[in-house]
C-alpha cells in the first residue's frame, strides 16, 4: 500500500512538471501538433475566403466549408467578400487547429477546424454566408448536420452568397 501511495505521490508531482513543460514550450515558439498537424499556429497568408498558409509553410483547408473563389484568375460572386473576411478574422494571427477524421485533402492541405480568439472560423463563414456547406467523406461527418443547419439558417435571411448571387457560385 505504501509503495502505491508513494507512486501515486510521484504521479502527482509529475503532471505539473509536464504541465511547465508543455508551457515553457509554447512560451519559447515551440508548438505542440497533433498527429495531422500543429495545434497552434500563426497565419502567414489567408490564401482566399477557405484556405490558409502557416507561418510552418502548411496549407489549411477549413473543414465544411467552401467559399467561392477569388483566386487563380477565378472571380466567383461574392469570392473577394469571403476573402476579404477569412482575411481580416485569421491573417497575421495565433489560432488553434482541431482536425476531422481525415488529415489532409487530395491537394495534400491539411482539413482543419479553426479558431480565433474563442471563435471558429469555419462556422462563421458558413453562418454569414461567406461559404456553403462542403463535405467529403469521412471529414467533418460528426459534425455534417450542425454546418447543414447553419447552412440552412444563412440561406433563410439570404445572408452573403444566399442574397447576393444567382446561382449559388459554391453549389456549381
Amino acid at each position: 500500500m505504501r509503495a502505491l501511495n508513494e507512486h501515486k505521490r510521484g504521479a502527482t508531482r509529475l503532471r505539473p512538471r509536464a504541465a511547465l513543460l508543455t508551457t515553457a514550450l509554447l512560451a519559447c515558439g515551440g508548438n505542440p501538433r497533433s498527429p495531422c498537424g500543429p495545434d497552434m499556429a500563426r497565419v502567414a497568408e489567408a490564401i482566399d475566403g477557405d484556405t490558409l498558409l502557416l507561418d510552418g509553410g502548411e496549407r489549411v483547408r477549413y473543414l465544411l466549408a467552401d467559399a467561392p473563389e477569388s483566386t487563380g484568375g477565378a472571380r466567383d460572386c461574392f469570392g473577394p467578400e469571403a476573402h476579404a473576411f477569412n482575411r481580416d478574422l485569421v491573417e497575421g494571427r495565433q489560432v488553434t487547429l482541431t482536425y476531422g477524421e481525415a488529415c489532409t485533402d487530395r491537394f495534400g492541405r491539411l482539413l482543419a477546424y479553426v479558431s480565433v480568439d474563442g471563435r471558429e472560423v469555419n462556422t462563421l463563414l458558413v453562418e454569414r454566408g461567406h461559404a456553403c456547406v462542403l463535405y467529403i467523406p469521412p471529414a467533418g461527418s460528426e459534425r455534417r448536420a450542425e454546418f447543414e443547419a447553419l447552412e440552412a439558417e444563412a440561406r433563410h435571411a439570404r445572408r452573403g452568397v444566399w442574397g447576393a448571387c444567382a446561382p449559388v457560385p459554391c453549389l456549381r
